[in-house]
């Protein structure tokens, strides 16, 4: 017997399927053998395991192995990078709680890296893949595509802009280094923008 068709979409409440052909999964729940939705978005079912989830429309993001996210710099040591884990890169939303991530400098960029000076500095934001999510979060900006998104001027504070070798200040002229981003990324601030005062 060939399982029901399911719709593309599901709001909380809608009948998925009994509990006799399905098992139930995340974004679903069991109430006298039948199977509903408990979220809105899409269901899927599993042909391994006949379980049936419903992926969340706009979920609050969770981290798992494997994401790229985006983080701000909080504090260099002389062996990790200590940020806050702000969004994934597939979530509009931010990460419940601000959680805390580390970068070991061995994870900064390929090959040996001595020291931070030249990758990071305190208030840059990064966009990092997650190398593990629990118990505590790890994150690697080793690749070409991964690294600093948006930097700041250590002298004045200003958005550094990308000069012949390194970036520049527009506003005082000070020169910096940091590990990249290359490739495509989101859209980055205007070079004559305002540091946010907080």
């Amino acid at each position: 017997m060939s399982a029901p068709e399911l719709p593309q979409l599901v709001l909380p409440g809608d009948y998925l399927g009994a509990a006799e052909e399905f098992i139930p999964g995340r974004g679903t729940y069991e109430n006298r053998g039948r199977i509903y939705a408990s979220v809105l978005g899409t269901p899927v079912v599993d042909p391994r395991d006949r379980t049936v989830r419903v992926e969340a429309r706009n979920a609050v993001p969770e981290l798992q192995d494997g994401d790229t996210v985006y983080a701000r710099i909080d504090e260099l040591k002389s062996a990790m990078a200590v940020c806050t884990v702000l969004s994934t890169a597939t979530s509009h939303r931010g990460v419940p709680g601000a959680p805390e991530g580390t970068v070991h400098i061995s994870k900064a960029r390929e090959g040996y890296t001595e020291s931070f000076e030249g990758e990071f500095a305190v208030g840059d934001v990064i966009v990092a893949r997650v190398l593990q999510s629990r118990p505590s979060i790890k994150l690697s900006t080793a690749a070409a595509t991964l690294g600093v998104l948006a930097a700041r001027c250590q002298t004045c504070h200003a958005l550094l802009v990308p000069g012949p070798k390194d970036l520049v200040c527009p506003r005082c002229g000070n020169h910096e280094r940091r590990k990249l981003a290359k490739g495509p990324g989101p859209a980055q601030p205007e070079a004559h923008d305002e540091p946010r005062t907080h």
